[in-house]
């Protein structure tokens, strides 16, 4: 937690921004797993943190601009909680830690949005994406669960995301510490990856680490042979020699902020010739970004330099051909890279997306795109000094989206189909690095670099193998 001025400016700032009205920010609840008695770990709503700092469960923070009063409301522990889970502050202590002068019970919090309800008071709320919220929100207000998200307050939101948006010097230090567990879990990974070693069993070191030294992972860790599943979650399989493991994980603080990289590494130790051409392409574009990003610079822009100079050198090793400005425009380089370069990267792995991401990456200058593989960017606007973005080029061979696009004769004149047999089994490479953009560029976060460069990849390999 940070300290109580921190939440009071904070919660100060965001009222003048929706200007009017009632503030209903709510915190999660436990979710049971596979019985009720056993919950999954928990972790509390990343605004309703960002604002009321508070971690316990069953919490709703209420901030009334018209009247300038704060709430606090949730019921308070009882005995028999505390003969399992031990003492637990009041509602009002907690309050008071973060500088809310207000409490009051569930029961009390229903009541105040009812009379409020009455006198006709706008109330505004996020998105809810559980599904507790959403009946408490349909009790409270009327609004059924479907129409919720439409009709949550853009005021709100777009307030949200402009505060959460610009990191502070102090949340920009919870994320070095984030990316301090992180640089352990990846080398951890990359001691580990030897012929013969299941995924599963490296996927759970790392998340032994976070563990050990944070809250947790800060998203499910993606860890595979099969780099070109965007989503590939580790496996029993055995690692195998003369293959690529791509592993992208990242941790979370204790103050539940994020790291997020990944890295790929020779399961024989070395790259082979193949591997190398692909992996020199994708370095590239990585350094690219780092090179290039700094205030100003529409992150749509920066995401189609690095297909552009993708595409160049895809040609390069006869895999792409063509005009490469017409390759791009028509969304061809989206055979190899169909995704985004990076999201912003904060409390959220993918900073507020639950907040929309027409409002947290996109604004009345880009609007997102239709386009396969430009859909799938998350970020398009103008980079502001104090954004943290992730830096993530990737080319993948996907088998059942070359014998599609062969099939349907797209883009024939600028991808090489009769040289892919050769890549089938290739799977993908995705190299990704969290920048701060400063005033006047970017800094790449962490103390430590994950080692990412052909040549000192396979020599932390070799070393800590030997």
């Amino acid at each position: 937690m940070f300290s109580k001025d921190t939440y009071i400016s904070r919660r100060k700032r965001l009222s003048e921004l929706v200007g009017s009205g009632i503030i209903v920010l709510l915190g999660n609840n436990d979710s049971p797993c596979n019985y009720p008695a056993n919950a999954y770990k928990f972790r509390q709503d990343s605004s309703f943190l960002y604002y009321f700092g508070q971690k316990r469960e069953g919490l709703v923070g209420v901030i009334d601009i018209d009247n300038q009063k704060e709430y606090l409301f949730g019921d308070d522990i009882d005995i028999d909680d505390i003969i399992w889970f031990g003492y637990v502050p009041s509602v009002s202590d907690l309050g008071q830690e973060v500088g809310v002068a207000h409490s009051g019970s569930m029961k009390d919090f229903c009541h105040f949005v009812e009379e409020n309800l009455k006198k006709g008071v706008t109330i505004h709320y996020l998105p809810p994406y559980r599904d507790d919220h959403k009946i408490l929100l349909s009790d409270l207000l009327g609004i059924h669960p479907y129409k919720q998200k439409e009709s949550a307050s853009v005021k709100l939101i777009k307030s949200v995301v402009k505060m959460r948006a610009v990191k502070t010097a102090e949340e920009i230090e919870e994320i070095e510490r984030a990316m301090a567990i992180g640089y352990k879990m990846h080398t951890t990974a990359m001691r580990a990856c030897k012929p013969g070693v299941p995924e599963f069993e490296i996927a759970g070191m790392l998340e032994g680490v976070s563990h050990s030294l944070g809250s947790q992972v800060s998203f499910q860790t993606i860890l595979s042979m099969h780099g070109e599943i965007q989503h590939g979650y580790p496996s029993t399989r055995p690692l195998e020699a003369g293959r690529l493991m791509l592993c992208d994980a990242g941790a979370e603080t204790l103050n539940h902020y994020c790291s997020d990289n990944t890295r790929v590494t020779p399961i024989s130790g070395k790259f082979t010739p193949q591997q190398l051409d692909i992996y020199s392409i994708v370095e590239a574009c990585h350094d690219l970004v780092i090179e290039k990003a700094k205030p100003g610079v529409k992150w749509l822009d920066m995401h189609l330099d690095v297909a552009r100079m993708m595409t160049d050198m895809l040609k390069q090793v006869g895999l792409m051909k063509g005009n490469t400005e017409d390759a791009v425009q028509a969304g061809a380089h989206a055979m190899f890279f169909p995704h985004g370069l990076g999201h912003m990267m904060g409390m959220d792995v993918h900073d507020m997306e639950g907040l929309g991401q027409n409002y947290v990456g996109f604004d009345d200058e880009v609007q997102p795109s239709t386009q396969f593989g430009l859909n799938c960017l998350r970020c398009g606007r103008r980079l502001e000094p104090g954004f943290v973005m992730t830096d993530e080029p990737g080319i993948y061979f996907i088998p059942h989206l070359i014998d599609l696009w062969q099939s349907q004769g797209l883009h024939k004149d600028f991808i090489c189909y009769d040289k892919l047999d050769a890549f089938r089994d290739f799977g993908g490479i995705r190299l990704e690095d969290d920048l701060l953009i400063t005033e006047s560029g970017n800094r790449v976060l962490g103390e430590q670099i994950i080692p990412y460069h052909p040549k000192d990849v396979e020599e932390f390999v070799a070393k800590s193998q030997s």
